[in-house]
């Protein structure tokens, strides 16, 4: 039984999907996947592009976070790859990346905010781990982020 379960867990761990929005998001979110050693990471930017407005930042801003975004992931795991979507549904970003990379989950950290942002936002959060069609991986919340 538990050979099996180490298999499952390989496979689950094996090419993770790594969504993150700035530095310290990656730094924080990289620190916690850590400890599980996957095989394979992808860091992967959102850039999140206007519904019939401006952009809620300029492309190159959004592109520079991405790299440094990328850049803390590399700190802990060197060989990480990178993957930036431009999209209006972050989520959808999220899932279409996954597909596109043969990811074999998504591991994310839950953001804080309060009910209204929540609200606002459409809760990403509850349409990350209730709409994907692959395993997501919510990473514990540690007693600084809380």
């Amino acid at each position: 039984m538990d050979r099996e379960r180490d298999s499952h867990q390989r496979e689950l761990l094996e090419h993770i999907l790594l969504p993150v929005a700035h530095e310290e998001d990656a730094r924080k979110t990289v620190e916690l996947l850590e400890p599980y050693n996957p095989e394979q990471v992808t860091a992967l930017h959102v850039v999140e592009k206007g519904r019939g407005v401006p952009d809620k930042t300029p492309v190159e801003q959004s592109e520079d976070l991405a790299e440094e975004s990328y850049a803390a992931v590399r700190r802990v795991f060197p060989d990480a790859d990178e993957h930036t979507a431009y999209a209006r549904d972050v989520v959808g970003a999220i899932f279409d990346a996954a597909e596109e990379l043969n990811a074999s989950a998504i591991a994310y950290r839950p953001r804080d905010g309060n009910r209204i942002m929540q609200f606002l936002s459409g809760d990403l959060s509850l349409k990350l781990v209730t709409k994907s069609e692959r395993p997501v991986i919510v990473l514990p919340q540690t007693e600084t982020d809380a």
